[in-house]
């Protein structure tokens, strides 16, 4: 029987990549994506190179964009009509990796399981695990039948909006977490965005997603995310919504909680764009 992937194990190695990946059910996702501002684009990293067979999954175009903050999370009937046309359906292992950390395939893969498709898992390391086990890359397109059936069952528990998080806020019911650097969560870092105030939401808990990372890139052991949890005040027992600059990094942390047990982390998808803005009339805390 194989082996599905399972919120337990939402992670993979390039070692298991490197003999499962001409797997018939086997599809990967070059997911990578650059901040504002940096010198290339994900789409150019992937067309330079990338691991064979892979598609690549740009979170700016799978993406609600008639709301103005970037890469929110699409309506599902647009989310399955860009996978099929990725040649992705139902019955697929779905792997996300990323050039460049972990920074938009843990983003997808909360993306698959907020959609219901549970069987997705991220490669631990990126592409360069994958060079460093050895692993093949190819500059071409992949060749592959589209348009595959893909049901979408939504989980609206792994997502919150405005709305849901101001309520949050003032209830404190829920524990915040935010991965933005420690200077970002202070106010004390100039926002990258313009027009966004600086400091966090009320009650919010920073960890920071940098600290969930080891020295070669990939995640820390379980052992260690519970403890970088553990230091920040987070009760990985309880429910926990994570938020960052724009819901890509806090999607890092969600997967780091699910390696250590709480599968079930929300992320705010507006996260500090939405919240932060000067306009937004949403109270801040600095310090």
């Amino acid at each position: 029987m194989v082996a599905r992937f399972t919120p337990e194990k939402p992670i993979i190695s390039a070692d298991w990549l490197l003999s499962h990946l001409t797997a018939p059910d086997v599809r990967v996702l070059d997911c990578t994506y650059f901040m504002p501002g940096a010198p290339r684009t994900g789409r150019q990293a992937y067309d330079a190179h990338h691991i064979p067979g892979a598609r690549f999954f740009d979170i700016d175009d799978v993406a609600d964009t008639d709301i103005a903050l970037p890469h929110m999370l699409p309506p599902p009937e647009k989310f399955s009509s860009r996978v099929r046309r990725l040649g992705l359906g139902d019955g697929h292992r779905v792997i996300c990796y990323d050039q460049n950390g972990f920074l938009a395939s843990a983003r997808v893969w909360w993306m698959f399981r907020v959609m219901g498709h549970g069987d997705v898992a991220v490669l631990d390391g990126g592409f360069d695990a994958w060079r460093t086990a050895g692993g093949a890359v190819e500059d071409l397109p992949p060749h592959f039948l589209a348009d595959r059936h893909f049901t979408v069952r939504p989980r609206r528990d792994l997502v919150r909006d405005l709305d849901q998080m101001k309520q949050t806020v003032e209830t404190g019911a829920t524990q915040l977490v935010d991965a933005r650097s420690a200077g970002r969560f202070r106010g004390e870092t100039p926002e990258p965005r313009a027009g966004l105030r600086g400091g966090h939401m009320p009650s919010a808990l920073n960890v920071p997603y940098g600290d969930l990372l080891a020295s070669d890139g990939r995640l820390k052991s379980e052992d260690d995310i519970r403890a970088v949890f553990d230091k920040a005040g987070v009760d990985l027992s309880k429910p926990i919504i994570n938020s960052c600059g724009s819901g890509v990094t806090a999607a890092i942390v969600a997967l780091a909680q699910s390696i250590a047990g709480n599968d079930g982390a929300a992320v705010y998808d507006g996260s500090w764009t939405e919240w932060g803005a000067e306009a937004a009339g949403t109270p801040v805390v600095t310090g």
